[in-house]
């Protein structure tokens, strides 16, 4: 069971009927550069997240802040620190992460931890970017200016010393929320981005997305587009701190030296606004493509193509089917109809895990571990 497909840099979807990638996507996907690849999360937070309605990421508004480090500690512990449950919802919708922690054990790729504004530190071992957690995008006041400047800085230094040790950089990220931050400096940067971004629910909740933006510009004082030039203030109004750790880490990755090394970006529509910082501030876009599930590239509810293309036509995206539709377990097949859908870098990850594996790892196999870090997690809970 083949679990890969691509959209092209000319988005069309040449996805097969027995659902195996064509020979221009198997040619697309054999030149990535993957002999060493390694993994970053980066995690972090936005008080937007707290809007009523906006996430469904923790099981309430007090767990939110735990969101992100948790999520970090269940990919290296298999359970969380910082709180006393596993990272799954009451009814059993499990994190992403599940699908990301079990790619990684396949394929034991290594993976690094960035903390870029996260509200609650994870007890593991990880690197800090020594930035505060994002205010709410409604107020028009996200972050200091100065520390959206630290944490791109800081993303550069640490992303050039990946790309001289690693051909294949894959960078997720875990921050509540994260969707409306996005829209809002897509917003800013003249990207049409209203109505077309995901949701961790079935039910996207646009009108409340695109309310809590229009307040936020009205409140800075700014329109659409008009800071199309000045893409990190955009960032200070109506962004959150993982945006320019994340642009930071890519643009230092690429500019690293070694020539050849790739990012992928793991994730949805906020890996949308990664690209249009990069773009804006005039970086090229080449050696980037974008990797994630088809429960985001195939969202009826959102447009991830389209946003993408808006940026740039050469950016390939590819989309990972974790198949878990088929699974035994009521809370995974929650991801097939509508919940959760991506995050922790969970499609991107898996992608490159498959491909690196040479074969050894298919979808059967990803499918089983996804089941048995579900089957370990729901244990603890009984």
């Amino acid at each position: 069971m083949e679990i890969l497909s691509v959209f092209p840099s000319k988005f069309q979807d040449i996805l097969s009927a027995n659902d195996t990638p064509s020979s221009v996507a198997k040619k697309e996907l054999a030149s990535l550069p993957i002999r060493n690849p390694v993994f970053v999360c980066v995690i972090s937070y936005t008080a937007t997240c707290e809007i009523p309605g906006i996430t469904v990421a923790g099981a309430n508004l007090e767990s939110l802040k735990y969101t992100s480090p948790a999520d970090a500690e269940f990919l290296h512990y298999g359970h969380c620190k910082c709180i006393d449950r596993v990272p799954v919802t009451p009814d059993g919708k499990p994190t992403p992460a599940i699908i990301t922690r079990a790619a990684l054990r396949l394929s034991n790729i290594p993976f690094f931890v960035v903390d870029a504004g996260s509200k609650i530190k994870p007890s593991i071992p990880h690197i800090s970017f020594d930035i505060p957690s994002g205010k709410n995008i409604q107020f028009g006041n996200a972050l200091d200016i100065d520390k959206v400047n630290q944490a791109f800085e800081y993303g550069i230094i640490l992303g050039k010393q990946l790309g001289r040790t690693s051909s294949m950089v894959v960078i997720g990220e875990s921050i509540p929320g994260g969707t409306t931050t996005a829209l809002g400096v897509l917003t800013a940067l003249g990207i049409d981005a209203k109505n077309k971004t995901s949701s961790s629910m079935p039910q996207n909740p646009h009108d409340l997305k695109n309310r809590t933006v229009s307040e936020g510009l009205k409140n800075a004082n700014i329109s659409f587009g008009s800071l199309r030039n000045d893409p990190l203030r955009a960032v200070s109004f109506l962004g959150d701190p993982m945006m320019p750790a994340v642009a930071g880490m890519v643009d230092g990755v690429l500019s690293s030296g070694s020539g050849d090394s790739h990012v992928m970006l793991a994730g949805g529509t906020q890996m949308a606004a990664i690209l249009a910082i990069l773009k804006s501030l005039g970086r090229s876009l080449e050696r980037i493509s974008v990797g994630t599930t088809v429960y985001v590239a195939d969202d009826n509810s959102s447009n991830l193509t389209n946003l993408i293309k808006a940026i740039s036509s050469e950016i390939g995206i590819y989309k990972l089917d974790p198949h878990l539709a088929l699974s035994s377990h009521r809370g995974l097949r929650a991801f097939a109809k509508g919940f959760v859908k991506e995050g922790v870098g969970a499609g991107g990850l898996s992608i490159v895990a498959i491909l690196k594996s040479n074969g050894q790892i298919d979808g059967r196999s990803l499918l089983k571990a996804v089941e048995q870090e579900y089957d370990t997690i729901m244990n603890r809970i009984r």
